[in-house]
């Protein structure tokens, strides 16, 4: 696996004529993606199949793309398909009621410390859920059927698929940002996703856990 840090491709002037900050991190992906492809894309060479889910018509490489916070991450497999959710370590309202509702008894262990919740436990359960809903074309309304990512206090992710899954899941952290990023890879479990990511600041990556299907 292979990590880059990517400088904005975009210029001041560029950035200023999009909308907002998630209209830049998104153009900010597609641009990532370009290099990762070796070539400008246009908008036709990516295209969405029946499930909403964008792809390369006519290409063997699959991809995804997240961004959260000031950071737009964009994973890229041959071969195979992949699904990557990135997400910034913050509180957010009703968290321990969004995970009673979405996260298994099991994860709901995990991501509590002496009666607290553990931000960065939580967003891994919420990464790696994400990033297998991605890869499915599913929606955040489908988290709650995905299977358990901790059985028996470790992690592990026991279900029945057509093909192997593995499941890499990832810290980026700064001086003043933490990021928790997840990808999935079907098809191949040693073939690891290529990344790209964005971010105005500097960040350094390492890869704390490795999970395939059983």
């Amino acid at each position: 696996m292979s990590y880059y840090l990517g400088l904005s491709v975009l210029s001041n002037s560029s950035r200023s004529r999009l909308k907002n900050h998630r209209s830049f991190l998104s153009t900010e992906a597609r641009h990532v993606l370009s290099q990762l492809a070796g070539r400008p894309l246009a908008k036709d060479d990516i295209i969405t199949d029946e499930r909403g889910r964008p792809f390369f018509p006519g290409n063997k490489q699959d991809f995804n793309i997240s961004h959260s916070g000031a950071l737009a991450a964009v994973s890229l497999v041959k071969d195979a398909l992949t699904g990557c959710d990135v997400e910034l370590v913050r509180p957010r309202t009703k968290m321990p009621e969004i995970a009673e509702e979405f996260f298994s008894p099991a994860e709901n262990d995990y991501i509590s410390s002496q009666g607290c919740l553990d931000l960065a436990r939580f967003y891994q359960i919420w990464t790696l859920k994400e990033c297998f809903i991605k890869l499915r074309g599913l929606s955040v309304v489908n988290m709650a059927d995905v299977p358990s990512f901790v059985d028996g206090g470790y992690f592990a992710f026991n279900t029945i698929a057509a093909s192997p899954l593995a499941f890499y899941l990832y810290e980026l952290s700064g001086a003043h940002e933490h990021y928790i990023l997840a990808t999935v890879v079907e098809g191949a479990t040693e073939k690891e996703p290529e990344i790209r990511w964005f971010s105005e600041v500097s960040l350094a990556c390492k890869c704390i856990m490795k999970i395939n299907s059983v």
